[in-house]
């Protein structure tokens, strides 16, 4: 057994990350066989407030200066094997999990065409599936958890979508993952038959596969099938296009923690292929930046020629997720560091602009921008929700994005040179440009449409201000100080980035050479015992 893995029983009070799983399943199995919908609401706000609070429980109790896998849980069953686990790469997607599915349900009451038990169930079920995929550590554990979130994206886009072309959306979308799952499945089995030669039985679990990849047998082909399905999930270029459809056709109801399940897939590339392919992903590196740079301006560029604001959004999260490959990629701590605080940064103030979106779209009953305008004197509460996540978006100071693209761009300049660290920021310019292009037309123009309809009827304005004020204190009050985020994730992200064969032979040898006060170097002697 690992050293560096410690197990629930020694830190909490009862196995937190299986409740935290499961609580929503329970909630969602009387949620559904509710006698109305006004009883699974109650059954939806009791479970989710209490995962939120469990969440809550799980940051106090986490040890941030403390290394490797804590909490842990592991059940051996029939010859099947359950592991759970947290470290710094995955303890902060569990509370903003939990926040953004509450956030989802209040306006789910906002939006009360489609609030129904089925809705509050799948809203459940997939809080508790992208828990157990955050959490899981056995790379099957991790695929079937991926497999079952399939079906409440599905059904909430056929149930509560607002498109007319939803059966197409969801046939397009069950291609794109179904292949990609079918990549990731494929590349699990090579790691877990990758050990047989060695001393270790076939296995799954990603602490045995990690302290014996040494003996992995075909690890090109386990990077290929690993990266590519974990690209169509992120999206990245060119594997994005489920994304925009779904995000037109979709419903903004469920978007929300959907954009959390996106960020599943930037996490699935930090926990299954850096770790376990180091080297692999070393020799890549420049194919998958290349990547990442066309994602960014690809995505930007599209969202400039777009009419529909959440056609526009969905481009702009693909023109990030370049952004974040890059970092990923950048083999040192401060690039995966920016990664993984951006990615979170990016997941909530990204659910902030779709919120407004969604509420707009409850007032006018259109996403088109051209046919909106001179919405912010009548609707000032989800104007500034839009604009403070947008500025969060673009990494403005006192945002936590502000800090996550500093240490991205550090760590781009430390691997990639000044050119790369260019380009991210003139991404970045782009996406500030037509995110507050999409605000000026939206909220300050003047209308083109002669009649607003909808204007008239009664819209609860508390349950706004709710999730205006969470998200935007969220986003400042984290943006001001991001040293309490940092500290969770710190000391991992110190020593994965230790761990990449190439960077560390490269760190070594420049170790060994030192200026001397004339200017020039000299080798510094190496004793060996």
């Amino acid at each position: 057994m690992d050293m560096n893995v410690t197990f629930w029983s020694e830190s909490a009070a009862l196995p937190l990350l299986s409740t935290l799983t499961f609580m929503p399943v329970v909630a969602m199995i009387a949620a559904a066989f509710s006698r109305s919908t006004a009883i699974a609401l109650r059954f939806g706000f009791a479970g989710t407030l209490l995962n939120l609070l469990l969440s809550i429980y799980l940051l106090a109790i986490f040890d941030t200066g403390r290394t490797g896998i804590q909490l842990a849980e592991q059940v051996h069953l029939f010859g099947l094997s359950y592991s759970v686990g947290v470290d710094g790469m995955n303890v902060l997607f569990i509370p903003l999990t939990a926040v953004l599915t509450l956030l989802t349900l209040i306006y789910s009451i906002i939006n009360r065409h489609v609030v129904d038990r089925q809705f509050i169930a799948c809203l459940l079920g997939y809080e508790a599936v992208l828990i157990g995929a955050f959490t899981a550590l056995n790379a099957m554990q991790f695929w079937l958890w991926s497999l079952l979130e399939l079906l409440p994206v599905s059904l909430l886009t056929m149930h509560a979508g607002t498109g007319h072309k939803r059966p197409w959306v969801v046939a397009g979308l069950l291609q794109y993952w179904g292949c990609g799952l079918l990549m990731t499945l494929a590349g699990f089995l090579l790691l877990g038959f990758g050990l047989i030669d060695s001393e270790h039985p076939l296995t799954f679990d990603w602490l045995t596969i990690k302290q014996n990849n040494a003996y992995l047998h075909d690890e090109v082909l386990i990077f290929i099938l690993l990266f590519y399905g974990f690209a169509i999930r992120m999206p990245l270029f060119p594997f994005h296009g489920w994304l925009p459809a779904l995000a037109e056709q979709g419903t903004v109801a469920s978007v929300a923690i959907f954009l959390v399940g996106l960020k599943l897939g930037i996490y699935a590339v930090i926990r299954f292929i850096l770790p376990l392919v180091p080297g692999v992903a070393e020799e890549w590196a420049d194919f998958i930046v290349t990547l990442g740079l066309i994602s960014i301006f690809y995505g930007a560029l599209l969202a400039f020629m777009q009419i529909n604001i959440r056609r526009l959004l969905a481009f702009a999260v693909i023109s990030h997720t370049g952004m974040l490959v890059i970092g990923m990629f950048c083999f040192n701590t401060q690039g995966l560091e920016g990664s993984i605080l951006l990615s979170l940064a990016y997941g909530l103030a990204t659910a902030g602009m779709l919120f407004s979106v969604g509420l707009i779209y409850e007032r006018t009953r259109t996403a088109f921008i051209p046919r909106l305008g001179g919405l912010f004197d009548t609707n000032a509460t989800i104007a500034l929700l839009f604009l403070i996540a947008a500025l969060s978006t673009m990494v403005m100071p006192g945002t936590p994005g502000f800090d996550a693209a500093h240490l991205l761009i550090e760590g781009a300049i430390q691997e990639r040179g000044w050119l790369v660290a260019i380009a991210i920021l003139t991404g970045n310019v782009l996406a500030a440009a037509f995110l507050l292009w999409a605000f000026q037309r939206m909220f300050m123009s003047s209308s083109k449409r002669a009649v607003q309809p909808y204007r008239s009827i009664h819209h609860p304005v508390i349950k706004e201000r709710v999730i205006t004020i969470t998200i935007s204190a969220l986003l400042i009050g984290t943006g001001f100080d991001t040293t309490p985020i940092l500290n969770f994730i710190d000391d991992e992200v110190a020593i994965m980035s230790q761990a990449y064969p190439m960077h560390s032979e490269q760190r070594a040898a420049e170790a060994l050479i030192e200026p001397t006060e004339s200017g020039n170097t000299h080798i510094k002697s190496v004793h060996h015992d």
